[in-house]
């Protein structure tokens, strides 16, 4: 276990030591062939209209997410403009601006995941699900919740931690995970009711995710806690799960 833990906190510094992966994607400039194009206040349909682009005027498109994109006119006017509206503009060369619903350019480079796993935690039947941020196209902040029911004891798990993806642009690419958390018990008996209670822990790991279609994809992980118990015990806990996710 400590070799494991050691594995990880170095894979992690050598992760910071390393030149920072720029998240920068070079900006298309489009033009609007329709009489207008509509500039929302926010990422739909139920944000206002503030400001409308006229034909033959341009915008540069900043970045999208999900069915909307971040547009900014040549007059520095930022918007949003429609998935649906941002398909009536061309290219400066006069052809069509096209784009994917969910491709594998977004699952290299995306900003948020939400995913949902089955697994075990400690022998325990383990239900969980997970959102993530990405920073860049190899390092996210994830925050995780779960519930386990098991032969001895029920109880919730949370973590929060880092996950460095080793090489985002595979359909099958490997990651590492490290992080901290928290686990509640409640354990079960049947003559003495034993005390319920809230310990601390730290875990390492790493997993799989495999591109399935659009913005779906199939994840695999295991994680290592060390569970930190107050009577200076520390315990070892496996956990194994599988699940889908998708990107926005």
């Amino acid at each position: 276990m400590r070799s494991l833990a050691v594995a990880g906190l170095l894979a992690l510094l050598a992760l910071f030591a390393a030149p920072g992966v720029s998240s920068a994607r070079e900006r298309a400039q489009v033009f609007v062939t329709q009489p207008y194009l509509e500039l929302h206040s926010g990422a739909g349909r139920g944000y206002p209209v503030f400001h409308v682009v006229p034909r033959d005027g341009s915008v540069d498109v900043l970045f999208r997410r999900t069915d909307w994109f971040k547009v900014r006119t040549e007059r520095g006017v930022e918007g949003w403009a429609s998935q649906q509206d941002m398909l009536k503009t061309v290219l400066a060369d006069g052809s069509p601006f096209t784009f994917d619903l969910g491709d594998r350019q977004g699952f290299t480079s995306h900003r948020f995941e939400l995913g949902m796993f089955a697994g075990q935690y400690g022998g325990a039947t383990l239900i969980s699900s997970y959102g993530s941020y990405s920073f860049n196209s190899q390092l996210a902040a994830e925050l995780s919740l779960g519930q386990f029911l098991g032969k001895f004891s029920n109880g919730v798990t949370g973590d929060f931690g880092l996950t460095h993806v080793l090489v985002p642009e595979w359909r099958l690419s490997p990651f590492l995970m490290l992080g901290t958390g928290f686990v509640y018990l409640e354990p079960k008996a049947t003559l003495v009711q034993p005390a319920q209670r809230w310990e601390q822990t730290a875990y390492v790991g790493g997993g799989l995710r495999f591109y399935l279609t659009r913005r779906f994809f199939v994840r695999a992980e295991y994680k290592s806690h060390i569970v930190f118990t107050k009577r200076n015990q520390n315990e070892e806990v496996d956990e194994w799960k599988l699940g889908f996710a998708f990107f926005f």
